[in-house]
């Protein structure tokens, strides 16, 4: 998605939430952050990485369709490394496209929200911890 288009969503979404808690007038103009955490919704642009990131954990731990779990590899490690997490859980990210459309694909974007994780949350193998952390995280 464009930033135009995730700008057009928040509107979207924001203007959800003043419907639901009735921000009409001077309160038409109070910060939505609150309201948004009220309501368990994260802002667009954190929710795009955490379903991003969400579903690369799952073809991780064998949990999603074989034809998402094809399109990510995980980073070869060619020697002993000196480093002590040994980090296995890094992505291979793939090369840059000549199409600036592509950039958003799963196969490009997963590897560059899944790098950015830290090693704790990676490493995780339970679904629900890793919700959870994630969430904290993101946002």
């Amino acid at each position: 998605l464009t930033k135009q288009n995730i700008q057009k969503l928040q509107k979207l979404q924001n203007n959800a939430v003043r419907f639901v808690f009735q921000l009409n007038g001077k309160k038409k103009w109070e910060h939505i952050k609150p309201y948004l955490k009220r309501l368990h919704f994260l802002p667009v642009q954190y929710r795009i990485k955490f379903k991003i990131a969400l579903l690369v954990f799952k073809c991780l731990n064998n949990l999603a369709p074989e034809y998402l779990k094809c399109l990510i590899t995980l980073r070869e490690t060619k020697r002993v490394s000196m480093r002590l997490d040994d980090d296995y859980y890094v992505l291979k990210v793939p090369k840059k496209s000549n199409l600036s459309e592509t950039e958003g694909s799963f196969t490009y974007a997963a590897p560059q929200t899944w790098n950015n994780l830290p090693y704790n949350i990676r490493c995780l193998t339970d679904i629900g911890q890793f919700k959870i952390l994630l969430i904290l995280r993101v946002y």
